[in-house]
């Protein structure tokens, strides 16, 4: 496992239900102040039981900070009041830019380039957990086969500057890149 004071950005892949969020839960719980940032809207009734069952399962002494399309501003402005932040989901988070970059094209790219810079610069540790699309299906779609290319590349940029690197099987972690030190 990771030293406490040396900051680390952790990347935590998987499929659907692979124990992602649940295996970053238990590696953030090492730390004291810990913020859960959200990237998730609640636009129907399945998204607001997710949402509830996530925030039922995390420690009620927990921050949660809300943010769909602004991930940079949110680890550059509100990180050194955290020993670690939680981010969950990439998966959602891309889906939500690319809704966004329908009315502005250009936000896109700008808001990734602005994610990766603070994560390089990020005063704290940062867990994120991202869904793992190139295994998949091609999607029959032109949407689809967007949405999962970025989400690919973001995590391929994500995993290049990380520290640590999990991949998640049935519930179980893989180390890919780093040390995790076995199951939180």
């Amino acid at each position: 496992m990771q030293e406490r004071d040396r900051k680390t950005v952790t990347l935590v892949l998987g499929g659907v239900r692979s124990g992602k969020s649940r295996w970053a839960q238990e590696f953030a719980s090492k730390f004291d102040r810990v913020a859960y940032v959200a990237t998730a809207q609640a636009r129907d009734a399945e998204m607001r039981e997710k949402i509830q069952r996530h925030q039922e399962d995390r420690p009620k002494h927990w921050q949660t900070l809300e943010e769909p399309l602004e991930l940079a501003r949110v680890l550059t402005d509100r990180a050194a009041e955290f020993d670690i932040l939680l981010v969950d989901c990439l998966t959602v988070f891309v889906a939500n830019l690319l809704e966004a970059a329908e009315a502005d094209p250009e936000s896109f790219g700008q808001r990734i380039e602005s994610l990766v810079e603070a994560l390089r610069e990020a005063p704290v540790s940062i867990v994120l957990v991202s869904n793992e699309v190139g295994s998949g299906v091609v999607p029959p779609y032109p949407a689809g086969r967007r949405y999962r290319d970025a989400l690919g590349e973001l995590n391929q940029r994500v995993a290049a500057i990380a520290d640590n690197v999990v991949l998640m099987v049935a519930g179980l972690p893989l180390a890919l890149k780093g040390n995790i030190g076995g199951r939180p």
